[in-house]
């Protein structure tokens, strides 16, 4: 912990498999950061006081700081359910719609509180809803200027957009793409996964825990038959298994063709949905900003590039970024950021 700075946060990142903490300081300086394989799925009987104890018991004896959480720790299968807020919806919004918990700590008289972040839903023209508990705080945590959208490539994708004379950070409609859980349904427990090769390639073992290298140019054609047939997306997925009978990609690579397709007919789609004005992707494009992990955003990056759009990436930092704005919005913190 950096020295002479009093902790003024204990921020937290509950997902469904991790819980990721950062104990932050004046400005929101991190201090010290830690993590676990505790998300709420991990979590057994509801004992979620004992998983924050596990990882963080020694900030919460030494420290009296308030304690913020986003993510699916607010889901109908977390600590307690948080509602949703239909957009458009902004950081300041959020912060007034905290829902509060009470947990007990051990050799402590006094209960402390949980803050949970509220998550997001979007109703499109077909009466169709969205939702997102935790893609929120990472966009208000990017700084996006009005009018921008963003990407967060995952296990669920989400395109959203912030309004072009909307107030600042105010998400007014978004899109989620299921290419992260496909790719892992499609590559496991389909016969497009029987060709596949997972293991170590002819160059050599990969490291336990190093992801392969990106196969450029096979992904690069398995994302321009998704953007071109993203239409007719349950055909074009059938690519994946005759490339690698009609010896079109070797079965080391097929991974990385199949991972092309889905993103370029996530792309595609988000694109189509735009042109035509229906849906959350209504409005244009414009560049993209990049939220997330360094290899998927880069994949999407080629992707975009491919269909004609520039992109960027956002800060690292953004989802602790956006749980410190959202702890000030709600009088968690000082307003100043001071001590």
């Amino acid at each position: 912990m950096a020295t002479g700075s009093t902790p003024q946060l204990i921020a937290l990142d509950w997902g469904t498999s991790n819980l990721r903490a950062n104990l932050l300081g004046p400005g929101g300086l991190s201090l010290e950061q830690r993590s676990a394989p505790g998300g709420i799925m991990a979590v057994q009987n509801g004992q979620f006081a004992a998983a924050l104890q596990a990882l963080c018991g020694d900030w919460l004896a030494q420290f009296g700081c308030a304690v913020l959480a986003s993510g699916m720790i607010g889901s109908r299968q977390g600590w307690q359910e948080a509602p949703y807020l239909d957009c458009p919806a902004s950081l300041h919004r959020a912060a007034a719609a905290l829902t509060q918990v009470d947990f007990h700590t051990p050799a402590a008289a006094k209960p402390r509180t949980l803050h949970i972040a509220p998550g997001l839903r979007y109703q499109d023209l077909s009466g169709a809803y969205d939702v997102m508990r935790g893609e929120e705080t990472q966009i208000w945590g990017a700084h996006l200027a009005p009018g921008s959208c963003c990407v967060l490539p995952g296990t669920h994708s989400k395109w959203a957009w912030t309004g072009e004379h909307a107030a600042a950070g105010q998400i007014t409609r978004f899109a989620t793409y299921m290419t992260g859980e496909l790719y892992a349904v499609l590559t496991q427990h389909s016969i497009l996964g029987r060709l596949m090769y997972f293991g170590p390639t002819a160059t050599g073992a990969i490291p336990t825990g190093t992801a392969r290298p990106l196969a450029t140019d096979v992904f690069l054609a398995g994302a321009t038959q998704g953007l071109q047939n993203h239409a007719q997306a349950t055909h074009a997925l059938f690519a994946a298994r005759t490339a690698g009978l009609m010896n079109q990609a070797v079965p080391a690579d097929l991974p990385d063709f199949l991972s092309g397709l889905l993103i370029g007919i996530e792309i595609g789609g988000a694109l189509a949905s735009a042109s035509t004005g229906t849906g959350a992707g209504a409005g244009r494009a414009g560049n993209i900003v990049l939220i997330g992990d360094e290899a998927l955003c880069q994949r999407y990056a080629l992707a975009l590039e491919l269909a004609g759009l520039q992109s960027t990436r956002a800060a690292q930092d953004a989802t602790t970024a956006g749980q410190w704005q959202l702890a000030q919005a709600a009088g968690l913190v000082p307003a100043d950021g001071g001590a």
